[in-house]
Formats: structure tokens, C-alpha cells, sequence
């Protein structure tokens, strides 16, 4: 992963912008939840299809940026796009990543140092049994639900309904942070990234009181960057490893 300097800088350089852009279908949308800004882009069970994971290009390349996704996409439209979890230097996923016939990395279910390593950390999975669900790693490795997509991060920001427990009211620690939070019946994905820097307490309220989700995951909060069209996103900064987003038939 990022060293802690390199983490710091991507805070500046992962700025937004906002762009003419043409316009794409993906409900996506500010929101204010306790004082602080979120942009949430919400997809629904029947869009689950349409919802991709990336890594790396035809060559084998990674992709790195939401540009070098588009142009991937041949006659799709990209219609929001965030990143998904966190790499390595080479950009490989620090955990379990799976998208279709597609696998990298492998699930990790031990603590350690970094965010990722605050246990509790999940799987989002997405194409399962139901449409979406973040399930805490251990229990991904016990049950080995099938997933058309599945990311994996950390930490949680709500378990059951419930706020990590090492999440502090009064943390000092803020960055952008995004992530992702799935509805009690598994047929809403909420992706979200803070407009400021947020607490993980903060972070993790908007998805338990703002948006009730039942379960959510953090996906980053140092290169934390979205694509939305539809307010007028292209975020830039440093190179990402995993993407998840929406696509649109041209």
C-alpha cells in the first residue's frame, strides 16, 4: 500500500473537479447527514447487471484512472465510477478481488497494520444470492458465497446495524473517504464519498442513520476519488487499483 506520505499528498492530488461532462443515467446525488457533504450514487437491485469491477486493461495493464476505463468500455458509458479497495505498489489488491472469471489476490481474514487490517473488515459482494451484501471476511470464508463481483476491504463501518467498535467520536483522523453500504433486503447499494475530510465515526453514521444501511464498507481514504457525470465529478489524483462502477449501453 501507500506509504503514510504518499497517503497525506493523495488527500490533495485526489481534488475534484467539476467538468462539462455529457450526461449518463446513474442516480447520483449530494446529501448533507451531521454537517458534512456526500456525494451517494444509489443503485437499485434490477441495475446489479450493469454494476462492473476493474483492474486491469486488455494488455494486462492496470487501468489507474477513470479515463483509461472509459476507454476500455468500447460502446458503453461509463455512468459513475468509484475506486474499490485498497493495493499494493503494483497495484494489486491487498485482498480478495473477483469480477466474473476474473480473480486476483486472495481473501485475508488475519489482522494487521492500516485500515484494512482493523478487524472487523467485509466483502462487498455483489451478483449472489441476493443482489448485494457486505459480508464481514470471516464469515465470507466460512459461508464462500458465490459472487459475480466481490471487492474486499476494511475496515466495516456497520455491522449489523451497529458502528465499528473501534470508531471514535472524538478521532483526529479525518480524510476523504468512500465506501459502500447495502439495505437490510440486500436489494440497495449505496456507494458514498465524502466532500471533506470525515471521522471513520462521521464516515460511518451517514451509511447507519443517513442512508439506514444495514452493513457497509470502507473502501479508502486517501486516494478516495468518484466519476459521476451527473454532478459534474471527474475526480483526478494518484493512481487507483480496483474501480466499481456503472455502465450504460450507448
Amino acid at each position: 500500500m501507500w506509504t503514510r506520505l504518499l497517503c497525506r499528498l493523495g488527500v490533495a492530488a485526489g481534488a475534484f473537479v467539476t467538468l462539462a461532462l455529457p450526461a449518463a443515467a446513474a442516480d447520483c446525488a449530494r446529501m448533507d447527514h451531521d454537517g458534512q457533504g456526500y456525494t451517494v450514487c444509489t443503485v437499485s437491485a434490477k441495475e446489479e447487471p450493469r454494476l462492473g469491477l476493474w483492474l486491469y486493461d486488455d494488455d494486462g495493464s492496470a487501468l489507474n484512472n477513470f479515463g483509461n476505463l472509459r476507454g476500455q468500455l468500447g460502446k458503453q458509458t461509463l455512468a459513475f465510477a468509484m475506486n474499490a479497495g485498497m493495493f499494493h505498489l503494483d497495484y494489486g489488491p491487498v485482498g480478495l478481488f473477483k469480477s466474473g472469471d476474473e480473480t486476483h489476490g486472495q481473501l485475508v481474514t488475519a489482522g494487521g497494520g492500516g485500515n484494512f487490517g482493523l478487524l472487523p473488515n467485509g466483502v462487498f459482494c455483489a451478483g449472489g444470492t441476493q443482489p448485494y451484501a457486505v459480508i464481514e471476511s470471516r464469515a465470507f470464508a466460512d459461508a464462500q458465497p458465490q459472487c459475480r463481483l466481490a471487492t474486499q476491504s476494511g475496515p466495516m463501518l456497520v455491522i449489523d446495524g451497529e458502528l465499528h467498535p473501534r470508531f471514535l467520536v472524538d478521532s483526529d483522523s479525518r480524510y476523504v473517504r468512500n465506501g459502500v453500504g447495502v439495505s437490510a433486503d440486500g436489494q440497495t447499494a449505496w456507494f458514498a464519498i465524502s466532500d471533506r475530510p470525515v471521522t471513520f465515526h462521521e464516515f460511518g453514521r451517514l451509511f447507519r442513520d443517513g442512508l439506514a444501511a444495514r452493513n457497509a464498507l470502507y473502501f479508502d481514504g486517501s486516494i478516495s476519488r468518484l466519476y459521476a457525470p451527473q454532478v459534474r465529478r471527474n475526480d483526478f489524483g494518484w493512481p487507483m487499483g480496483p474501480i466499481i462502477g456503472l455502465v450504460d449501453e450507448s
